[in-house]
């Protein structure tokens, strides 16, 4: 043989390779017109997306920013006796080790029923509660204590005379120093909720119940945070109205 093809030979080797194009092309238009979307284009931008909960989407929905992450303008340290320093360091209030109590009283008013508190909390050092957040119910005062009672309790103090550790709110949960916790509180005229990140914690209903405080947290009242013989973190500190 010389290598070479004929004529007839040509004719029918196009005729395969047209035959093999029209077959590929009609499986990939099935594949893409059968509803399979198409391979997505790769990220080319090198900033990441804005995250959601910035400045105009809190606006939008009613929160209110209580901090501005550089000052204690409108808190003031409360006064226990034996409280350790306050300060504001990194963008957050920098709440030092007491004995036994150290905190933050917030000087503005705020609402008695229907509204909802979310700030970001966590424990720099020790292993008691990182944030005792005391608030008003009606006309009642009650605290959320998040990592009491050695490190893991957290609940309502109190519900009919019962503190966090000993009532139907008592919750045991693990947290890691350093790291950063939303805590989520809601108060309607008929239960107290509350949340750690996206974990409800606390859904206790208002009817019939006596609510309370420690005397320990009096001086926290109308609305402060609090840490109990551990350094603590506060930042993003946020309050809406509920319509």
């Amino acid at each position: 043989m010389n290598g070479k093809l004929t004529g007839g030979e040509l004719r029918i080797a196009g005729r395969s390779i047209a035959a093999v194009v029209l077959l590929f092309g009609t499986a990939v238009c099935g594949r893409l017109c059968a509803g399979d979307p198409p391979e997505p284009a790769k990220e080319t931008s090198k900033s990441a997306p804005q995250a959601a909960g910035g400045k105009a989407d809190d606006a939008k929905a009613g929160w209110q920013s209580l901090f501005d992450g550089r000052t204690l303008k409108d808190w003031k340290s409360t006064d226990f006796g034996g409280e350790g320093p306050v300060e504001v360091k990194d963008g957050a209030i920098l709440l030092g080790v007491g004995n036994d109590l150290t905190g933050v009283n917030f000087q503005r008013l705020v609402p008695h029923r229907n509204y909802e508190v979310s700030l970001e909390a966590r424990r720099v050092d020790g292993s008691d509660f990182f944030c005792g957040l005391t608030f008003p119910v009606k006309e009642d005062p009650c605290s959320l204590i998040i990592g009491g009672w050695g490190g893991g309790v957290c609940g309502l103090s109190s519900i009919d005379g019962l503190d966090a550790s000993e009532n139907s709110t008592t919750k045991y949960k693990d947290f890691d120093t350093g790291r950063w916790y939303t805590i989520r509180l809601r108060v309607t005229d008929a239960k107290i909720e509350a949340w750690i990140d996206k974990e409800q914690i606390v859904n206790q209903k208002l009817a019939g119940k006596k609510i309370s405080i420690r005397s320990e947290v009096e001086a926290s009242r109308p609305f402060g945070i609090a840490s109990y013989r551990t350094q603590a973190a506060l930042r993003n500190i946020r309050l809406r109205e509920l319509k």
